[in-house]
Parts: C-alpha cells; structure tokens; sequence
C-alpha cells in the first residue's frame, strides 16, 4: 500500500515528467525559460536573443582585441614616454645653468611637458590599477631604472608623471609631466565606434529579417482565429520564404475547403429542413382532426411542435455566420417587443429596462438569440416561475441578463454548453431538443464582437448575460480566451 505523501510524489511525477537527458533536455530548459521572458512575441524574443549574442560577441572581440593591443601599445607609448624623459633629461645636463629656466618654461608652453624637483612632502596620487598601465609602467621602469616612480597627480597638477635623475648615481630625483592626450587610445576608441555602428546595422538587419517572419505568422494567427469564430478568412498573400509561402498556401486551401463544406452543410440543412416541415404540417392537421381524446391530440400536437422547433433550429445554426448589416438598434425597445408575445401566451416575464438604449447590431439575429435565451429558460424552468430580463450599459458595453430558475449548468460543464449537439443530461433530463440553442446564441453574439457568459443564479437557477459593444467594432478584434490573446502578442 502507497502512503498519501508517496502518491502525491508520484501524481507530481505524473504531472511533471523528467526531462529527456543531455543536450536534448538543455535544449527545452532554455526553450521553455526565454518563452517564459516578456516580450511574449516572437519577433522581440528573436531580436532580442540575436542582439544579445552580436552585443557579446562585439564585448568578446573588444576584449580580444585588447588583450594583444594593449603589449604592443604598452611598448610604443613607453618609448614614447622614455625619449620625452631622455631628451628631458640631456637639454637639462647640457643647457647653462642661466638658461635651465627659459628652458623649463618653452617646454611647459611650447611641448606640454612640466618638470619640477622632487621632494619628500610631495603629495601623489597612484595611476590606476589596470593591465594596460602595468604593462606600460613595467615597460617604462625597464627603460628607465627601478628607481623610476610614477603618479597620476603631483600636489594639485594632474597628468602622466615620471620620476628622473640626472645622473644615475645622484639621489635627487625630478618630475616631468606629459600631457594626458598623448596617452589616449585614440585607435581603440575609433575602433570601438565603428564596432557599434556594425553592431546597429547587425541589430537593424536582423530586425528586418526576423519581421519576414513574423508578419505572416501574425497573419496567419489572425486568420486562424477568423476561422475559429465559423467566419471565412481572407485570403493570405502566398509570398515570401518557401515556407512561410507554403503554409499559407496551404491555410488558403483549408479556409477554402471549410468554406465549401459549411456551403454544403447550409443547403442539405435547409433542403431537409423543408421536406421535413411540409409532412410535419400534414400530421399535425390530420392529429387535429383525428377525433382522438383531447389529451392524446395535445401531447402529439407537442410533439410535432417540438420536432418544428428542432428544425428551426438546425435552420438556425445552418445559416452559419448573419449575412444582415449592422444598425443602429434600440435594445431596450427590441426586448419589449420580444417579450410580448411571451406575455400575452401567460409566461411570468419581468423586465427591467432603461428608457432608450441604441448600439449597432444585427435587428433579426439578435432577436433570434435573445429568443432562444428565453425559451431555454421556459423549457427548463418551467411555465410557472417567473423569467428576469435585464438591460444595463456600463465602460463601454451594454449587458441583457436573462434569468431563470431552473437546475442551471455546472460550472465545470459550462464552456461545453456552448458547443453545438451538446445538452447536460444529469441537470436536464426531462427536457427534449437537439442542443443547439446556446451554439446559435453563441455564434450571434460572437458575430457582434461580444460574448456570452453563463453561470449559476444566486439562489438558483441559470444566469446568461450578453455582452454587446456599444460602438462599432472592427470585425475580429475581440475574442475571447486568453490562449488567442498570447497568439498576437
């Protein structure tokens, strides 16, 4: 026997199933973490991986790039720094001992190099501690004597300073400065500019690249999701890479044969829906006049009626998507006159309507679903319990809440509902037809750009509510479930 901790562990195995090992499982590890990174789309997360790696690859040949400049660098700039001090260093021997400060001083003014004595107070401040300027104070040292001492300020003067002596046996040292810019990597600067400019015309052609492929896919994904609302797409430009070209060759050939079959299924749907209702006509008048007792003729005459509301049905949802425009439509003027017939047959109907209410809608279809709400809630609630319709408008929407106080759905068998040929037998089992209501008023009210939610009545019974935009929409553009909203980020 398992313990409850030991079937937890193994219900977690279940769930989470070991990884494939060696390169294979890396491989989905890194997959899954930079799917898991915002930007969500594939474009930026592509882009974005290929400005990752040309910005480290630039980084590595900057580095590359100094690790071999910086000796050679090292030794011309300590040449450079050694025949300044030489020179210094001979006109200061050779000069009289009258003109040693005229000398001084054209040096200061005419070269940038300053020299004074040293001196034991002497306030300093060390060079930095990077590999290029050990290598060029090493190289200097060397050339100079391991005396020689070096500063990046002498009290208040800042620059590149180098100990001296006139004569190797003396003790006295003196200080020359030489000007910062001869020290600046002029070339490795430049260098790195032209490497950034590389770098955003890389990023640039890249962006382009990954863009070929992105827009058709995100054009495929709209059309897919056009195809999921029961709607025909348009027809996509079969242009680009081969691949990208073939894949829309082939959704081009799916849209079209979906096209052709939901044709077909329309027309056998309605040249049945006809023959049917004709004979069906005949037995209800020969039932009616069949001398048979009055509740055998109502029972059948119930049934035939229910075999018609079938048929209406089948015709429902076999006109596929409402070919009638949109206008501007009262809603709460439709509902008063929906519900009237209702009334006048005794159904207990409350409204709860604003005065005038007008959003763009399709008059027939909407009345269509708003019917098929209603003789949902009759058939499964029953005559004699009262029906609540309410018309409400809130951020942009309005809202028709149709009420009843039958069983209700299940939460965990609501979104199943919604499909067509679909009916909840354990909550509903007294009730005939052929499954297709909730289908039709979902497919109509997705055909305004809204959505149809269905939940439990507070105190029982089932709530609908129907979402309509109160502007005009672009067709498409709201669809619901999060799965098709990632689709186009």
């Amino acid at each position: 026997m398992y313990s409850f901790p030991m079937i937890q562990k193994l219900q977690a195995r279940a769930d989470h199933p070991p990884r494939p090992a060696g390169w294979t499982g890396i491989r989905e590890t890194l997959s899954e973490a930079v799917n898991d990174l915002p930007p969500r789309t594939l474009l930026w997360q592509t882009f974005l991986l290929i400005a990752l790696l040309l910005t480290l690859a630039l980084v590595a040949w900057s580095q590359i790039f100094r690790h071999f400049e910086d000796p050679v660098r090292a030794r011309d700039l300590a040449q450079m720094a050694t025949s300044v001090v030489n020179l210094t260093r001979t006109a200061l021997i050779n000069a009289d001992v009258e003109r040693r400060t005229e000398l001084l001083i054209d040096l200061a003014a005419l070269e940038g190099i300053r020299i004074y004595p040293a001196e034991p107070s002497d306030e300093l401040l060390p060079l930095p501690d990077s590999r290029a300027m050990r290598l060029l104070t090493e190289e200097i040292r060397r050339q100079l004597g391991a005396h020689t001492r070096f500063a990046s300020r002498w009290k208040t003067l800042d620059g590149f300073w180098i100990s001296f002596r006139l004569h190797p046996e003396d003790k006295e040292d003196f200080w020359v400065m030489l000007p910062s810019e001869r020290l600046q990597q002029t070339e490795a600067i430049e260098w790195l500019t032209w490497g950034g400019g590389a770098l955003l015309v890389a990023l640039l052609g890249a962006y382009l690249i990954v863009s070929r492929i992105s827009v058709p896919l995100r054009n495929l994904a709209r059309s897919a999701r056009v195809v999921g609302s029961g709607r025909t797409p348009p027809h996509l430009p079969e242009t680009g890479p081969q691949e990208i070209a073939a894949v829309a060759k082939a959704f081009n050939q799916m849209a079209g044969d979906l096209a052709r079959t939901d044709a077909d299924r329309a027309l056998i749907l309605a040249g049945v829906s006809h023959d049917l209702r004709t004979p069906l006509a005949r037995l209800r008048l020969g039932v009616e006049m069949s001398g048979a007792p009055e509740t055998e003729v109502a029972a059948m005459v119930a049934d035939v009626e229910e075999m018609d509301r079938i048929i209406g049905q089948f015709l429902d949802f076999g006109r596929g998507e409402p070919q009638e425009p949109m206008e501007a439509l009262d809603l709460a003027g439709l509902v008063r006159d929906l519900v009237e017939p209702y009334r006048l047959r005794g159904i207990d109907i409350r409204t709860d309507l604003p005065g005038k209410l007008v959003l763009p809608a399709r008059s027939l279809s909407l009345r269509r679903g708003l019917a098929n709400l209603i003789d949902n809630a009759i058939r499964y609630a029953g005559e004699n319990h009262p029906i609540d319709i309410k018309v409400n408008s809130a951020e942009g929407e309005a809202t028709i809440e149709v009420a009843d106080r039958g069983p209700g759905i299940p939460e965990s068998e609501i979104e199943r509902m919604r499909h067509p040929f679909t009916r909840l037998e354990n909550a509903r089992s007294n009730t005939k037809g052929a499954g297709l209501g909730l289908a039709i008023v979902e497919r109509i009210i997705r055909s305004h750009n809204g959505r149809l939610d269905l939940g439990r009545r507070l105190g029982g019974g089932l709530l609908a509510i129907l979402h309509l935009p109160l502007e005009k929409r672009r067709l498409g553009t709201r669809m619901r479930g999060p799965e098709q909203d990632d689709a186009t980020a």
